[in-house]
């Protein structure tokens, strides 16, 4: 008998995929912090893709692991407390069980937050997919001296429920188990749904009636009347579009006449939670103080918390610079400077131009990005060690009052802070952020956060200009840079985000001990990602930026750029600034640096400090001096934060807008700080 020939059996009629392609889908579900992203690199290890889901900011993972012969392919959906559709991540999981149908899903709960977890699998039962529990953080549960019996939930839920401790990597082998009978059995599925309270029960049914036949595809038309009755804003919206004008006053009427609805949906939801968990879970003696509870009197404290946060964020700035910045400092002498070197030798003889665009141009502009690793790999190490172990959400919960000033939430405050070291880490940390329009601003503001780069040009030229003010000039910089960003966070909120103020409700997870395992697959795929996908885009750039300043006669003084430059030089004389300053503010659009050594070639004193210092001491009067630096602080950031920007918002629209808009700030508080010492008669 031919392989065309053999009878399928009824399990692989309802599932063909899973049966003939040897292939299944599983999504991966769960609510914020409950080991979800450790169990699912524990599956797939490094057969992973990170990337954006389509259209959408938010990061897409997708894994492989083989079992049985098997090949699943895993689906790390956002982290949702409900399937409401209120948010980005919420709308994204939902659509994809619904749309995709995933042939089992796997939903991570916390097991010392049973209640709180199992809302979201609640939701889920309702919908027509199967699903595996995964009962993450056992260990945990129990020194909170809570006693979970698994096989007792599983007869409450009707469904397989799998104890773990992912970070011990314990229950892993089970849950792939679990997955594997229930995808080949399919039919054994019946799980114990939530239902709604009994006194709304004729009221689902009466909507199921009016909108049977006219639900589209895929969406279950009971899941669908009880979304409306729930006022679920996307379902009611597909609704009214297609029912006819009389169905849909039907429709709107009973819901006008029970808006109480929600209740009835969501009471339900909380017995039946409240039936599992009596059945499964034993309680700790009330009063006892936990381990959380006790760490927490100070990390959330309004002062102390403050100066626990300054501490560990000081220790990380730390290892920014103590290991961070030699480490770059090394590539950059070791690899970008002696890699140049080593072309330079190599093509000796050959065209000037080719030698440029190698040694200058591509490993110039590749070997920038290689030398941005070591401090992206301290901050996204650092990162993901504070949100295994449950402080992230802590620094949020302290930093929230303050960051919400400008429409933000306390998330922004790390990747912000971090900027300090470099804007890129401070670009890619918004990740962190949740809700799309707060993630966005805070990337749109990230720049504005002097780097070292922008501080080591303060800390060269000040004192050329200054003199023994130039501490003073330096820390007032750094002061308008943060007033800035105060100014253009809140600008930008109110004017171009809409100015709406959403409530910042995030858990407070326990402490737990971090996973090696998953803070070095975070490390990796963010740095991979990072070089895959700004390095290309720097390198492009770096390589234009190379090709102005060097064409058409090789010389920088005779180039592209320095006609720019000279085309600036009107702009330029509103600041007191010649064209020379105007290309060295251009330069830095490579790397903050290059102001330092463009200035040396154009006034013709080498890169030496003593040199160039002789030589500019006398060019810029003070007011000029001062406008120049104040706009090298806020001028555009090198071509990195640019490249992570487009990366991260994944739109050139608002790249292009955050150009605009620190070249506007820049020239204009540039303007604005020469000619107000003008008109007072200082620095002239």
């Amino acid at each position: 008998m031919t392989n065309d020939q053999i009878p399928m059996t009824k399990s692989q009629i309802r599932n063909p995929k899973s049966e003939i392609r040897n292939q299944i889908t599983v999504a991966l579900t769960g609510q914020p912090n409950v080991g979800k992203s450790t169990v699912f690199n524990l599956l797939t290890g490094l057969s992973q893709h990170v990337g954006n889901w389509p259209g959408k900011t938010i990061e897409q993972k997708t894994g492989v692991y083989h079992h049985n012969g098997i090949t699943v392919q895993i689906v790390d959906l956002p982290g949702t407390y409900s399937l409401t559709a209120n948010s980005l991540e919420e709308q994204i999981a939902r659509d994809y069980i619904i749309k995709e149908k995933p042939d089992v899903v796997v939903a991570i709960v916390n097991a010392a937050a049973l209640e709180r977890s199992l809302y979201l699998v609640a939701e889920l039962l309702e919908l027509s997919v199967p699903v595996v529990l995964g009962l993450n953080m056992t260990d945990v549960a129990e020194q909170q001296r809570m006693h979970i019996e698994p096989h007792v939930l599983e007869a409450a839920l009707c469904i397989p429920v799998v104890p773990m401790v992912a970070s011990r990597n314990q229950g892993t082998r089970e849950l792939v188990e679990a997955v594997d009978r229930l995808a080949s059995d399919p039919d054994s599925y019946d799980p114990c749904r939530p239902g709604i309270r009994e006194d709304h029960r004729a009221v689902l049914a009466q909507l199921q009636k009016i909108i049977a036949g006219q639900v589209p595809e895929p969406y279950p038309q009971d899941w669908v009347a009880l979304k409306l009755l729930e006022g679920d804003r996307e379902i009611t919206r597909m609704m009214r579009e297609r029912l006819s004008p009389e169905k849909w006053e039907q429709v709107h009427s009973i819901l006008m006449e029970h808006e109480d609805a929600i209740l009835a949906v969501a009471g339900a939801r909380y017995e039946w939670i409240g039936r599992m968990v009596r059945a499964a879970l034993v309680r700790p003696t009330f009063g006892q103080i936990t381990l959380t509870d006790r760490v927490d009197r100070i990390a959330t404290h309004p002062f102390w918390g403050l100066l626990v946060l300054a501490g560990i964020l000081g220790m990380v700035f730390w290892l920014t610079y103590a290991v961070g910045a030699p480490l770059q400092e090394l590539l950059d002498t070791y690899l970008v400077q002696a890699g140049a070197e080593w072309v330079r030798v190599a093509l000796n003889g050959a065209p000037a131009w080719l030698v440029g665009l190698l040694a200058d141009g591509v490993i110039g502009g590749a070997g920038m990005v290689i030398t941005f690793l070591p401090i992206l790999v301290i901050f996204f190490a650092a990162l993901s060690f504070l949100e295994d172990v449950g402080y992230m959400a802590r620094a949020a919960y302290v930093m929230d009052r303050f960051m919400h000033l400008m429409g933000l939430h306390g998330k922004s405050f790390l990747p912000l802070f971090l900027g300090f070291g470099c804007n890129v880490p401070a670009v890619m940390g918004a990740r962190v952020v949740e809700g799309e329009q707060a993630r966005l601003l805070t990337i749109l503001v990230a720049p504005l956060v002097p780097c070292t780069a922008r501080m080591a040009v303060v800390a060269v030229l000040a004192p050329i200009f200054f003199g023994p003010h130039a501490a003073l000039v330096s820390w007032g910089l750094v002061g308008l840079s943060l007033v800035m960003l105060a100014i253009i966070g809140i600008a930008l909120h109110e004017l171009v985000l809409g100015g709406e103020h959403v409530a910042f409700i995030m858990e407070l997870p326990l402490y737990h001990l971090p996973n090696a395992r998953t803070i070095g697959l975070s490390v990796w795929q963010r740095s991979v990602a990072f070089l895959k996908k700004a390095g290309s885009i720097i390198l492009v750039v770096s390589v234009v930026i190379w090709a102005l300043s060097v064409l058409p006669g090789g010389e920088i003084e005779s180039s592209y750029l320095a006609a720019l430059g000279r085309l600036l030089a009107p702009l330029g004389s509103l600041m007191g600034l010649g064209w020379r300053m105007m290309v060295a503010l251009l330069t830095s659009f490579v790397a903050k640096e290059n102001t330092i050594a463009t200035l040396g070639v154009l006034y013709s004193a080498g890169e030496e400090e003593a040199r160039l210092a002789g030589v500019l001491s006398g060019v810029l009067t003070p007011a000029a001096a001062l406008a120049f630096l104040a706009m090298q602080m806020l001028f555009v950031p090198c071509v990195a934060v640019v490249a992570t920007i487009r990366q991260e918002t994944g739109s050139w629209k608002w790249t292009a807008f955050n150009i605009a808009l620190l070249l506007v700030l820049s020239f204009s508080v540039g303007i604005a700080i020469y000619q107000g010492a003008m008109l007072v008669g200082w620095g002239v």
